[in-house]
């Protein structure tokens, strides 16, 4: 197979997706985006550039993504070093036009350090502070329903710390919550048992290929969610799961697509958004793929 650059790959995506204009636009000139809303992108699939982060917040501006959805350096650890210092990143961020309202965060980190990460987090202008499962030491991917109501017990307590500091606690959904226990998904009995107030969710698109229809969701739990992990997914084309990730952070088996390419029908998960109570989302891709998304959600008008 040919290879070539990163560049190359980035103009020839968008020359064939006539999306070439947004690339070299800068992000103040585009004005088209689902529910008016900014357009995000996570940093844990771009973590390798995170190492120049001036660079990489240059970068990423340019092509119209205006918010960063951040992993908590205490907990995420040396690929997320450059974020430490949180008066810094600010600096950073602000000087390329960006913010950062949400990041992620370890459960382990929340329950040995949760202060030092909040105020990290207040320190850089975060509101939400978002773990990415509760399986860790709570059953991983085979949870009993025991375990499945201390997970709740728990995160409840952890959220109203975070509340009683000014901050939004939310959950995401990964390998624990797709589980089954005693008939019913695990990702169903945590919104009965977590506090609609304390805990909102952000809901991961990719999980479409266990069977968790977005639009499904926030239909069925209103006002429950406030956030959303962009992926589109080939329904037709598995690929195998991630691994070497920290817990929580495994996905299912699936070939993702830049947006608009895949599976996932996006005015309605967005239309349905609004019902659930989204205020914001974020692109969770690999370089290759976040600006062909970017550029996709710019023609996008929900």
């Amino acid at each position: 197979m040919t290879t070539i650059s990163r560049r190359e790959f980035i103009e020839r995506a968008a020359i064939g997706s006539g999306a070439a204009g947004f690339l070299v636009a800068s992000a103040a000139t585009l004005a088209a985006n689902p529910l008016g809303l900014p357009i995000g992108s996570q940093v844990w699939p771009l973590r390798s550039m995170l190492k120049d982060f001036p660079a990489f917040t240059k970068k990423i501006a340019a092509i119209g993504v205006t918010r960063l959805e951040l992993c908590s350096p205490i907990g995420y650890g040396a690929e997320f070093a450059s974020l430490a210092n949180a008066k810094e990143v600010r600096t950073i961020l602000a000087d390329h036009g960006l913010k950062s309202e949400s990041s992620h965060f370890t459960l382990g980190e929340l329950r040995q350090s949760q202060e030092k990460g909040i105020a990290w987090a207040k320190e850089i202008g975060i509101t939400q502070m978002i773990t990415a499962s509760l399986g860790d030491g709570n059953g991983g991917d085979h949870p009993t329903l025991d375990q499945v109501k201390r997970a709740a017990d728990e995160y409840n307590r952890i959220a109203a710390a975070a509340a009683r500091a000014g901050l939004q606690q939310g959950l995401h959904n990964e390998g624990f919550e797709l589980s089954m226990v005693e008939g019913r998904r695990t990702y169903d009995r945590l919104f009965d048992l977590l506090d609609p107030t304390l805990v909102k969710f952000q809901f991961q698109m990719s999980t479409i290929t266990a069977g968790l229809v977005a639009a499904d969701y926030f239909r069925r739990y209103p006002g429950r969610f406030f956030s959303m992990h962009l992926q589109d997914v080939d329904m037709t084309a598995p690929a195998p799961a991630r691994t070497g990730a920290p817990a929580g952070r495994r996905g299912g088996q699936h070939t993702q697509v830049a947006l608009g390419q895949g599976s996932i029908d996006w005015v309605k998960t967005f239309t349905a958004a609004k019902v659930g109570g989204v205020r914001n989302y974020f692109v969770e891709q690999t370089w290759e793929l976040t600006p062909q998304s970017v550029a996709y959600l710019q023609t996008l008008t929900v």
